[in-house]
């Protein structure tokens, strides 16, 4: 991980070059107030009349208008060419969490690049799209949700696990990709915890469960933190 280009004691909203709602901004940036540019993002930003604190990327997608926008010292080139950007500024910044935006929604091909890199990078980060909310889940989690919420499981990898509080319980099944996926289960009782055997798991909510999802993760983070 190289080192923190932007720091914030609060949360960070990371924007990327995707289609992104006004409605999704004010989301985002009320409960993550520090917005950074991945590349494109940048011209996402402006659009919305917002100077992102900093463009992270390879500097391929920005536009001429943005570039003339946006202070020179704001933008932080990093070259490579095996990484996204995603990837680039979501290692660039250092935060309780991060809500990433205008990273769903369109080519299907930057969005799995997106999805690995939540489970590489194993760090409080939502992906917030205009239906859903994305997270990589740590190894326990708990979530105070409503019952009959959507609550999907996707693996990237081959996991096993245990859960309560969902109509349809993980436990004594391996998850993998290529196997069983748990997409479109359902909430039973409002509290749902996992336990799981590794990295590699995928949680999918309804959107207005965005602050449910951070709060959970932060918590899990806070735990995690303790028991080194």
């Amino acid at each position: 991980m190289n080192q923190a280009i932007v720091q914030s004691s609060g949360g960070i909203t990371l924007v990327g070059g995707a289609p992104v709602s006004a409605a999704l901004f004010r989301i985002a940036q009320q409960r993550a107030p520090v917005i950074v540019a991945a590349d494109g993002g940048a011209n996402r930003c402006l659009s919305q009349g917002i100077a992102p604190a900093a463009v992270i990327g390879d500097m391929d997608s920005i536009s001429p208008a943005a570039r003339a926008a946006v202070p020179s010292e704001r933008f932080h080139h990093i070259p490579e060419q095996d990484t996204t950007d995603f990837d680039k500024a979501l290692r660039s910044v250092d935060a309780p969490f991060v809500i990433a935006i205008g990273f769903v929604g369109a080519r299907v091909d930057h969005g799995l690049a997106v999805l690995t890199t939540l489970v590489r990078q194993q760090r409080p980060c939502v992906l917030l799209g205009p239906q859903d909310v994305v997270f990589h889940a740590p190894p326990r989690l708990q979530l105070d949700l409503r019952r009959k919420d959507r609550f999907s499981l996707y693996p990237l990898a081959r996991i096993s696990g245990r859960s309560t509080g969902l109509d349809w319980p993980i436990d004594g099944l391996d998850l993998a990709p290529d196997t069983r996926v748990g997409t479109s289960n359902r909430v039973s009782t409002g509290r749902v915890t996992l336990e799981l055997s590794g990295p590699g798991m995928l949680c999918i909510l309804p959107r207005a469960r965005l602050d449910q999802a951070l709060s959970a993760l932060m918590a899990a983070a806070r735990a995690e933190s303790r028991s080194l």
